[in-house]
């Protein structure tokens, strides 16, 4: 096959002796029987998106590895000399269970000493909330993580936390982009200053786990926790360094967690994926509850910062919520705990993002706090923390299945959450209801809201131009009726545009440019478009509602409004 001349320009760079000899000798073997392959590893950089960097490991400036790892941290080093000048620079560094996550966070570590810059690195892996903790509770100017969520194992990344504890936000990004781009790889500094390189652990993690229990709990009796059978696994991941003694130290200890899956593990060897979001991911730990009969099922991913959670439906069968579900039920419980605390006088928010369910928005509305939306991605609910100092944050998520509590972590946090959803069910369990039947009473009450998520995997640089081709072409040819129904509104965050299809209107929008489009129909359908920003996806979001009149109706309803999904990603030819 014919390669471009300026990637094999960007190979031959590998070629020479500033590569170590096994990179050259890797390098070299993708020439003469991986084409392909060589030039998926070299035909761009690694790039942030909204998770930070990630992609898969190997060598080439488009995959994770010492160097592009030590080039990030090169400039993020020479951007944090720049900024705090004559100050003493300190960073926080944890990592996962991936395969040479330890490795390439010891050379993240390496680079930032030999800067002259002051590295807390865990001893041990950690999950990435702890980490995002860390940064506050250490005073750090900047934060790393060593980990790629829940993408297969030969994945890894590498984000990036500011002084807030919340991921990079504009115009950080930007700036510390452009410095790493003018850099070189002659010009990283990997000779280690030992002295500056400081091994954290069980300090760290007991104020982290006083910190959650002080978050998340609230006078649920004794009784009430003895009674709820939790199941949980960590799906060979981080959390199991925190969960089981978070759970303990909040005074629950009927929990039983899934064996085959307790020890950490980045080849993941009992699922095909340890992403929570999918079903097959909690299988085993579904088998277990029903062995023992459990109340509860959590799961979390490698690095901790995502749950899945199954809990038994009205007719006592184990059912998986999704992530918007979550979200309302957690949302909603914390709302009613303020409330009953006397806590909100209106100088309160909650936080969700433009591809999650309405339905949030109602719950804002009956608790009188106020609401702020962001983009896709945790680090832009963080952010409002630091952009409304005025008001207090309650809680908020995502609909891929994160959560934060309160604002002592700055990040999506599975390890609070599942402590939240445990003192959530206890609670109904010992008012003769369940989780289940706590979010069909929300559903009576607010409108019964479903939603579908459809994710397009397109690899490679032919996969790139299929995504990039399909946003053309619903930008340049939407749609203008689906399912019956007209289309109302869209809304483009990459022009910035908000467009009433009936009048032509256009209104400005005034989150950050994202390439997203979302279509709004008569009946109060959503329909998001959005490329993954850390993986070679396209995501459509769907969002349908409808009354729910009574509990017993319920699965009716949903019958109806799964059909209306299955009718729609029919015709806009997504199966």
């Amino acid at each position: 096959m014919h390669i471009d001349q300026s990637i094999l320009d960007k190979v031959n760079v590998w070629l020479s002796p500033l590569f170590d000899s096994q990179t050259q000798e890797a390098v070299k073997e993708m020439m003469t029987s991986s084409p392909k392959e060589l030039e998926d590893s070299f035909y761009k950089n690694l790039e942030f998106g909204t998770g930070g960097m990630r992609g898969i490991m190997g060598p080439g400036t488009n995959r994770i590895n010492k160097y592009t790892l030590g080039k990030a941290t090169q400039g993020l080093s020479n951007y944090l000399k720049d900024v705090f000048k004559g100050q003493e620079i300190k960073v926080a560094i944890a990592y996962d269970c991936r395969n040479n996550s330890d490795t390439l966070a010891k050379t993240v570590a390496d680079v930032f000493s030999a800067n002259g810059i002051k590295v807390y690195l865990f001893s041990d892996l950690r999950p990435t909330p702890e980490l995002s903790f860390a940064v506050r509770h250490l005073s750090c100017h900047a934060g790393i993580v060593l980990t790629a969520s829940h993408n297969p194992p030969e994945y890894n990344g590498y984000k990036v936390y500011w002084q807030d504890g919340g991921q990079l936000v504009p115009p950080q990004d930007g700036e510390i982009i452009k410095v790493i781009e003018a850099l070189e790889y002659d010009q990283i500094n990997f000779n280690a200053n030992e002295n500056l390189i400081e091994y954290i652990d069980s300090e760290v993690d007991k104020a982290f786990l006083g910190a959650s229990v002080e978050a998340a709990t609230f006078n649920t009796p004794q009784e009430a926790k003895d009674a709820l059978k939790i199941v949980f696994t960590p799906l060979h991941g981080t959390s199991v360094t925190l969960i089981p003694d978070l759970l303990e130290n909040a005074g629950y200890s009927n929990v039983h967690i899934v064996a085959e899956q307790a020890a950490p593990n980045g080849n993941f060897p009992t699922v095909k994926s340890p992403n929570p979001e999918e079903p097959e991911a909690l299988a085993m730990a579904i088998e277990l509850a029903n062995e023992v009969n459990a109340d509860i099922v959590v799961g979390t991913d490698p690095d901790s910062d995502r749950l899945g959670v199954a809990v038994r439906n009205s007719q006592g069968v184990m059912t998986l919520l999704n992530g918007n579900q979550t979200m309302i039920l957690m949302t909603h419980f914390l709302l009613e705990q303020w409330k009953k605390q006397g806590k909100i006088t209106g100088q309160q928010f909650i936080g969700s993002t433009i591809v999650s369910t309405p339905m949030i928005m109602d719950l804002a509305s009956e608790y009188g706090v106020n609401f702020k939306v962001g983009l896709t991605g945790f680090k832009w609910i963080a952010k409002m923390i630091v952009d409304f100092p005025e008001l207090q944050f309650i809680g908020g998520g995502e609909e891929s299945f994160g959560y934060m509590v309160g604002d002592f972590v700055r990040d999506k946090d599975a390890v609070t959450s599942t402590l939240l959803l445990c003192e959530l069910a206890a609670q109904a369990k010992a008012n003769a209801s369940s989780l289940y039947q706590e979010l069909l009473k929300l559903y009576v009450k607010y409108g019964f809201y479903k939603e579908y998520l459809i994710s397009l995997t397109k690899k490679g640089m032919d996969g790139a131009q299929e995504i990039k081709q399909m946003m053309i072409d619903l930008r340049e040819k939407p749609l203008k009726e689906i399912d019956g129904e007209r289309v109302v509104m869209i809304e483009d965050y990459q022009s910035s545009t908000a467009k009433n299809m009936f009048t032509g209107e256009e209104e400005a929008l005034t989150l950050p440019k994202s390439n997203v489009l979302i279509y709004y129909l008569e009946d109060g359908t959503k329909i998001c478009a959005r490329p993954s920003g850390t993986e070679p996806k396209i995501k459509f979001y769907f969002s349908v509602n409808s009354t729910l009149d009574k509990v017993e109706d319920a699965r009716e309803v949903e019958a109806s409004l799964d059909q209306k999904i299955r009718n729609i990603v029919q015709e806009m030819n997504l199966i």
